[in-house]
């Protein structure tokens, strides 16, 4: 059997800790190198699908994991934006487990990257490793860092997000595009919310141009809370960028009065741009690859982004795993089998928005229909279904079948 490739991750968040978990669970160990100088996920809610939990309960980590998320009783909530009229809503509790295996969780970024790191050796993650550039020494990916320090490995995998170095190696530096929309946040302690928020419900409030998602996490203790509204040119996109009250108040002006109480409960909200990048043609190049956010950024409207980056790391870790002496066959075995699946990820997401958006007239009102006898967790089964070692096979293939 060929020796383990010496293997390297660029960002340590959560598909970089994904594939270094995959990785260790195969038996090859791999070094995350993260940016900041301590290891932790900013940001707020997310949901957790069943193709993203099968995946965590194979790590091993889905049972602490879901001592600080939220199952959901209730999905796809769909509001009317003017008096909170239920448009549909699915039963979770009732559905989820039976079709695909596993239920619907809620939870804080922070409490996922905690249990996914759980299962990664301490030593193999490098703090404070800012990543400036990559190059090619022979045949050799080669690293470099704002400090001065170079990594050589056998393969590199880039997993720094959106705005990532290895992808602007790899495809060259091809600034993303402002959508035009932009996302205010919140996160507000339970008792301060009102009721209708506190339920274990993924509810969706939907109107002209805009609409506004809360459900509860962190073990019920807090209520998230993302709308999208139109943004100017000069929105920053940051995490850490903030708005006013007033200002997220006078977005949703006119809609049901419950929201204003919700929107208030959460005190100075975050506010980020939405940037939109079309589907890379490839994701690899020899023995460097890419996985999650800086492979196929995705808008949020189908509640994927980390959920494809679990995905894409558990292949990339069985790809590797079965071709130990080709590592760039391997990479591109990966790639093929991963980037229709996120290509139509990030499009159904993308055009997902003007659906949520349409102004009050007879499309929405054949939307709302729509809706109403829609099925959502069965349409999407193509989404939480998915088998992920579809396409594999070789030792373990039967043992890690999705299920």
């Amino acid at each position: 059997m060929a020796s383990a490739p010496e293997i390297v991750i660029v960002g340590g968040g959560i598909g970089g800790l994904a594939a270094a978990a995959f990785l260790h669970q195969a038996g090859l160990p791999a070094v995350v190198y993260e940016q900041a100088a301590e290891l932790r996920e900013v940001g707020a809610g997310l949901v957790v699908a069943p193709n993203a939990a099968r995946l965590l309960r194979q790590l091993s980590v889905l049972d602490r994991f879901a001592r600080r998320a939220v199952r959901l009783d209730i999905g796809w909530e769909f509001r009317r934006w003017q008096d909170g009229t239920v448009l549909s809503a699915e039963d979770l509790a009732g559905a989820c487990e039976r079709l695909y295996g596993e239920h619907t969780y809620t939870a804080h970024r922070a409490d996922l990257l905690d249990a996914i790191s759980s299962v990664v050796p301490a030593s193999a993650i490098q703090l404070g490793r800012r990543c400036t550039g990559l190059a090619i020494r022979g045949s050799r990916p080669v690293l470099q860092f704002e400090d001065g320090q170079i990594a050589e490995a056998d393969v590199v995998i880039g997993a720094d997000g959106t705005h990532s170095v290895v992808r602007d190696a790899l495809a060259g530096r091809t600034p993303a595009t402002y959508s035009g929309l932009c996302a205010f946040r919140s996160l507000i302690p339970a008792d301060r919310a009102p009721s209708f928020a506190r339920r274990p419900a993924q509810t969706l409030w939907i109107g002209p141009g805009h609409h506004l998602v809360h459900y509860p996490v962190c073990a019920g203790s807090l209520v998230n809370l993302v709308a999208f509204a139109p943004a100017a040119e000069d929105t920053p996109e940051s995490w850490t960028a903030t708005a006013t009250t007033a200002e997220f108040l006078a977005e949703f002006e006119g809609w049901d009065r419950r929201l204003a109480s919700l929107i208030r409960a959460g005190g100075t909200p975050g506010r980020w741009a939405l940037l939109d990048r079309a589907p890379l043609p490839r994701w690899s190049d020899g023995s460097v690859t890419l996985l999650g956010d800086a492979a196929h950024p995705m808008f949020p409207f189908f509640a994927q982004g980390a959920a494809q980056a679990i995905e894409d790391a558990a292949v990339l870790a069985r790809c590797l795993a079965d071709d130990l002496s080709n590592p760039a066959r391997a990479l591109h075995r990966y790639e093929t089998l991963r980037i229709t699946r996120t290509s139509r990820l990030q499009q159904v997401s993308h055009a997902r928005s003007d659906i949520n958006h349409l102004p009050d007239g007879p499309q929405q009102r054949a939307r709302d229909r729509s809706l109403a006898e829609a099925d959502p967790l069965v349409a999407n089964g193509w989404i939480y279904g998915h088998d992920p070692w579809a396409g594999l096979t070789g030792p373990g293939a039967a043992r890690t079948t999705a299920g």
